[in-house]
């Protein structure tokens, strides 16, 4: 299975230290406090978690910061900025949406002593998922996994729960998109496999990326399918790609130092962003917008020259003339107003 409902972190705020990890994967100096799965609890437990977290939902969906707050654990209410920052800016794409509660986590580590360096939660028979906390203090803590969907930008929210005078109350809140141009993690898998069978190497790297991005939870989770995610991405990484340092890309009118390649969804589809530094006279070129604009474009007709699959691959390209942090020019295209360009001598590292 792959673990898409567990942490999706993203604009949301991790207030209690934790990391997940799975497969049974421990670190030195852990204990192991105890976990119920859902499939392991009273139906009164889950209903409890299911519905103290469906409540703190309805309360981000309405935008009600003050509400939320006071649903808060003190310690946690008392830092309050990131999470009502969060809220406000989840609250907008998720108003309408239909709040599912995937799955819940009863986390016990009340008999724990204080000031651990680490305490495990494995939670399921192998066992299955294993939460990591470091600094944890003594208390009964709770994982719910939501999805809010039927809306344009349907999201994953990951809520931590902490136990409070017999109350569930909120300590830790974490939200991240579940799609990217209108495609799941599970799509961007499946082409990045078709430009790697073509090798096209740059577009199958970009995919795979695009598709880690929405299927791991965080950096600390590993599963089987994660871990072969990772190994079919390694496997495509092209030798000529701007990773940590930057790549020469050759064009007939001149060589091109680009420093960085993204992807980007500011222009609604899914975008190649490239950025690059001009070299002394192509800088001065980039006073004449003319001239920019042809400057920019070679960039672009470089790049589809010597990669053909990126012009099926993405919707356009978004190029940046940057010169230290001061970006001298800028301009995207999509994909059918770049002009075609007769292939060059290949990129060099």
């Amino acid at each position: 299975m792959f673990f898409r409902s567990v942490f999706r972190f993203g604009m949301g705020q991790l207030v209690l230290p934790v990391c997940l990890v799975t497969l049974g994967i421990s670190t030195p100096m852990a204990r192991a406090a105890s976990c119920l799965t859902q499939a392991t609890m009273t139906a009164q437990e889950r209903t409890a978690l299911a519905s103290a977290a469906r409540g703190m939902l309805v309360q981000v969906q309405n935008g009600d910061v003050n509400g939320l707050k006071a649903n808060t654990l003190p310690a946690v209410a008392a830092d309050f900025g990131g999470i009502a920052q969060s809220v406000q800016e989840l609250s907008p794409n998720i108003k309408a949406a239909t709040v599912t509660v995937e799955a819940v986590y009863d986390l016990d580590a009340s008999t724990d002593a204080a000031g651990q360096q680490s305490i495990q939660f494995f939670c399921g028979a192998a066992p299955v998922v294993v939460l990591n906390f470091a600094g944890l203090p003594p208390g009964k803590y709770a994982l719910a996994l939501t999805h809010t969907t039927g809306v344009e930008k349907p999201q994953q929210v990951s809520l931590i729960l902490a136990q409070n005078g017999g109350q569930w109350q909120l300590a830790g809140f974490f939200a991240k998109p579940m799609i990217t141009a209108g495609h799941d993690g599970l799509w961007y898998w499946v082409s990045a496999r078709k430009y790697k069978q073509m090798n096209g190497k740059w577009a199958a790297w970009m995919y795979y990326r695009t598709a880690w991005n929405l299927l791991e939870p965080l950096d600390n989770l590993q599963s089987p399918n994660l871990q072969k995610l990772q190994q079919e991405t390694e496997e495509v990484k092209p030798a000529d790609f701007p990773v940590d340092k930057p790549v020469t890309v050759n064009s007939t009118s001149g060589a091109f130092q680009v420093t960085a390649v993204d992807t980007t969804t500011a222009f609604g589809g899914l975008d190649l962003e490239v950025h690059y530094t001009p070299d002394a006279g192509q800088a001065a070129s980039l006073r004449n917008p003319p001239m920019a604009r042809k400057q920019v474009m070679d960039v672009m007709t470089a790049l589809l020259a010597t990669h053909p699959e990126l012009k099926e691959a993405f919707h356009g390209i978004w190029v940046h003339a940057d010169q230290g942090t001061n970006s001298l020019f800028a301009l995207e295209l999509p994909m059918d107003q770049i002009t075609a360009a007769p292939a060059v001598r290949p990129t060099a590292p």
